[in-house]
């Protein structure tokens, strides 16, 4: 059932859970496999596996969030975007990272491909409820 107070609380600690696990298979990645298969092949890789970390994670929590509607499972997934790319901006300006390095990370015209991992966090609570919705018989 959903829970108007609870919701939001719920959206962010799903939120805060996929933070920490993707800065850690970040942290894992440029440590191990940058140097074994290059720049480019680790961030393809990356943005492959972390999508798929982001999709476990939003069915694991699927019946906690407990958005029952589309528009409350977008509603949840613009929530994820929208935090992610606070942090990762912010992150990456602490970090002394200038405009041009943090928004290419975005532009897939430069080898970019956060844009895609951005799209299936947007998109994983709708397709996690997609996934576990109940088969009718054919």
């Amino acid at each position: 059932m959903f829970n108007a107070v609870a919701f939001p609380i719920r959206v962010f600690l799903l939120w805060l859970l996929i933070a920490i696990v993707e800065a850690i298979h970040g942290t894992l990645r440029s440590l191990f496999l940058v140097p074994m298969i290059g720049t480019k092949g680790a961030h393809l890789f990356g943005v492959v596996f972390g999508s798929l970390l982001i999709l476990v994670i939003a069915l694991l929590g699927s019946d906690w969030l407990a958005a029952v509607t589309r528009r409350q499972q977008l509603f949840a997934g613009l929530c994820w975007v929208l935090l992610m790319l606070a942090f990762e901006l912010g992150l990456g300006r602490l970090l002394g990272l200038g405009w041009d390095r943090l928004v290419a990370d975005y532009d897939l015209s430069r080898g970019g491909l956060m844009l895609i991992g951005m799209l299936v966090l947007g998109l994983a609570p709708w397709l996690a409820a997609r996934l576990q919705a109940p088969r009718s018989p054919s």
